[in-house]
C-alpha cells in the first residue's frame, strides 16, 4: 500500500515494506520488473530506563529460540516456551516484542514451534531489503502484463459447482480465491454452496497491525543518534519505529502489532497519531511539530480485517 507525501523523496509504505530472508520468488519478480532491492540499515537502539542503548532485537530473538529442539515433542505457546528458558531479561523482553511486532502475534496464543522455525529459516537474516521506490512499482508491473484488474468491484457472493464459477456476472471454469483470512472468517463473502472450510480456518489467526507514517520538517533524530534506523521501546503503545535509511528523509514509521495493536482498536486517526508521537517522545525526548501523517489500521480495513 505505497503512498506518497508531497515533497518527500521516500515512498510511504502503509503495508509491506521489507523483503525478509531469501524470498527467491519476490526477488525474481523484482528482477523481471527491473526494480532493484536496496538493503536497509539495521542499526538499532532500544529504551532502557531513560537512555537509548545499543541492542539488536533480531539477534536477541534468535537467542530466545536456540533451544527450540524441545518443541519437537510437544508444542507450546511462545509465552509458555519463554517461561521454561533461562534467559537474560533483555532477551526475553525483545523476543516478546518481536513476536508481537515482527509476527503480529499474541505470545500467549502463537505456536512457539512455528515461531522458532520461521526465525531459523533466514527471515531474520542480515539482509532486510526494500524494493526501490516501494512495492507500488512492482505491483504495477504485474498488473500491466499479467491480467486485467477490475477496481471498485466488490464481491459479496461466489457461486460455484464443479467445472464452473460465477462472480459478479463473470463466468469461468475455475477461480483462485486470495481473500485475506480475516475477510474469509468474517463471512463478508458467501460461497454458494458453502466450502465447509470453517474448521480449517479456526486453526489459523491473522494478527492486527497499525502503522502511522509521520513526516517532520527535518530529521531531528540524526542530531541525537546519527545513523540509527530502528528504535525500540517495548513498554510503549507503538514499541517500534524506524527511518528510511539508507535513504535520508524526515520520515518515521511507527508500528504496533499483536496485543499492542489490539489495545488500540477503535481509536480514531487523531488518537493514533497522538499515541504514536508520544511513543516517539518516550524514546527521543522533545519532538518538533508534525508536518503530515498517514494512518493504516489493518484490523479495521474491511478488505483485510487483519495484518498477517
Amino acid at each position: 500500500w505505497t503512498r506518497r507525501m508531497p515533497g518527500l523523496p521516500a515512498p510511504v509504505e502503509l503495508g509491506a515494506e521489507f523483503i525478509h530472508g531469501e524470498a527467491a520468488s519476490t526477488l525474481a519478480l523484482l528482477a523481471r520488473a527491473g526494480v532493484p532491492g536496496v538493503d536497509s540499515t539495521r542499526t538499532q537502539r532500544f529504551v532502557r530506563g531513560r537512555r537509548l542503548v545499543e541492542g539488536n532485537a533480531f539477534i536477541e530473538a534468535q537467542k530466545a529460540v536456540q533451544h527450540a529442539a524441545v518443541l519437537r515433542k510437544r508444542d507450546l505457546s511462545f509465552a509458555d516456551f519463554l517461561s521454561t528458558q533461562e534467559l537474560p531479561s533483555r532477551t526475553r523482553l525483545l523476543a516478546t516484542m518481536m513476536v508481537q511486532g515482527f509476527d503480529a502475534a499474541d505470545p500467549a496464543r502463537v505456536s512457539a514451534r512455528e515461531i522458532a522455525e520461521e526465525w531459523g529459516s533466514g527471515a531474520l537474516g542480515s539482509s532486510q531489503m526494500r524494493p526501490q521506490g516501494g512495492y507500488g512499482p512492482l505491483l504495477q508491473s504485474l498488473v500491466s502484463d499479467a491480467f486485467t484488474l477490475e477496481l471498485r468491484t466488490k464481491v459479496k457472493e461466489i457461486h460455484w459447482k464443479r467445472g464452473s464459477v460465477e462472480i459478479n456476472g463473470v463466468h469461468a471454469r475455475k477461480a483462485i480465491i486470495t481473500l485475506p483470512l480475516g475477510v474469509l472468517k468474517s463471512g463478508a463473502v458467501r460461497f454458494l454452496p458453502d466450502l465447509n472450510k470453517q474448521r480449517a480456518m479456526q486453526g489459523l489467526a491473522s494478527g492486527p497491525v497499525i502503522r502511522v507514517a509521520m513526516r517532520f520538517r527535518e530529521q531531528f533524530w540524526q542530531e541525537r543518534v546519527p545513523g540509527v534506523a530502528f528504535f525500540h521501546n517495548p513498554a510503549a503503545p507503538f514499541p517500534t519505529f524506524w527511518t528510511p535509511l539508507p535513504m535520508h528523509a524526515p520520515l518515521l514509521s511507527a508500528w504496533a502489532g499483536g496485543p499492542k495493536a489490539a489495545a488500540l482498536a477503535g481509536s480514531s486517526r487523531k488518537q493514533l497519531v497522538q499515541v504514536a508521537l508520544a511513543s516517539v517522545r518516550a524514546a527521543l525526548g522533545r519532538v518538533p511539530p508534525l508536518q503530515a501523517a498517514r494512518v493504516q489500521d489493518w484490523q479495521a480495513d474491511p478488505y483485510s480485517r487483519g495484518g498477517y
